[in-house]
């Protein structure tokens, strides 16, 4: 029986929660900067705030969605439903933000004309945003950590691997988001300084060109979670040693686990037993091993069979 994803998302609902407010309140500031100042780069940050708010929502709609049971229609529940909503977030969002931020700036670097800009109101904007941003990230670092801790790694490399898109959606377009705002700055820092348009304009390309990236490093990564992702080569070797370690088994010869889910995972195995017990006897063993395994906390659902007399072993690297 496949557990119940909706224990698992409250941290990740929190989190989304915490960037949603924060976007939507530093959106509208650099929009009225934008307004005021008329500045290239204040208006590629407004469009990537407003890229993230609209993010937002998509990555609600997906821990919401993913969270439900399984049912008949859906025995292993509706987990990857949180990939297709990150994808959409990514694909419709932040692309939609590089490319407004692009345009913007070779529009303003090919017919851009001295103005009188209000650089004050920008560097105060962008330093509100800077803090917004910063405390919504450090929430998704918060819940990155505990789960590197948990797997023995780093933030970062947990942020890449993590099955859950939403945190790391939010991790990366905070992490964005605080270099944007650093390119912003110096782009009309040195517009001001100089007095040349095309700082202000080369800096708004400069964001675009990253959300961009971001925006392909998300796609790609919920690509491969829509496509069957087995996770990293430890959670193999876990999951391996686990039923290894199991009296009833004598041999693992064959171990393929999948994720379906944020910190779901649909294992399928095939075993050597011990003994050689009736048929009746081994089909039961094999339900209460199943069993036994689920009660991992990141296995949804298991599927064991009898391996042929002449399978091999299975070896980690495979």
């Amino acid at each position: 029986m496949v557990k119940s994803p909706a224990q698992g998302a409250g941290d990740s609902t929190f989190t989304v929660l915490v960037a949603f407010g924060a976007n939507l309140a530093i959106a509208a500031a650099k929009t009225f900067a934008a307004v005021v100042s008329g500045s290239a780069s204040m208006t590629a940050e407004a469009a990537h705030s407003w890229a993230d708010t609209g993010n937002e929502i998509f990555l609600l709609v997906a821990n919401r969605r993913s969270s439900r049971d399984a049912d008949e229609r859906r025995p292993l529940g509706y987990g990857r439903e949180a990939y297709v909503w990150s994808l959409l977030a990514a694909v419709g969002l932040f692309v939609v933000g590089a490319a407004v931020s692009i345009w913007r700036g070779i529009t303003e670097l090919l017919h851009g004309a001295e103005s009188g800009e209000d650089y004050r109101l920008a560097y105060v904007v962008l330093a509100i945003a800077f803090v917004l941003e910063g405390a919504s990230l450090l929430q998704a670092v918060r819940q990155l950590r505990r789960g590197a801790s948990e797997f023995d790694t780093t933030v970062l490399e947990f942020a890449v691997q993590t099955s859950d898109p939403t945190v790391r959606a939010v991790f990366a377009e905070d992490s964005a988001a605080l270099v944007g705002i650093a390119i912003a700055f110096l782009g009309i820092l040195l517009h001001q300084l100089t007095g040349a348009v095309a700082w202000d304009a080369v800096g708004s390309i400069l964001v675009g060109v990253l959300l961009g990236v971001v925006a392909f490093f998300l796609i790609d990564r919920n690509r491969q979670f829509l496509t069957g992702d087995p996770g990293s080569p430890r959670i193999r070797q876990a999951l391996e040693a686990e039923l290894a370690s199991y009296q009833e088994v004598a041999a693992v010869r064959y171990l393929r686990p999948e994720f379906i889910g944020p910190k779901r995972l649909f294992v399928v195995a095939s075993v050597d037993l011990v003994g050689d017990a009736a048929e009746s006897k081994i089909a039961r063993t094999l339900r209460e091993l199943e069993d036994r395994l689920e009660q991992n906390p990141y296995v949804a659902e298991a599927l064991l069979t009898v391996s042929e007399p002449d399978d091999q072993p299975t070896t980690s690297d495979l």
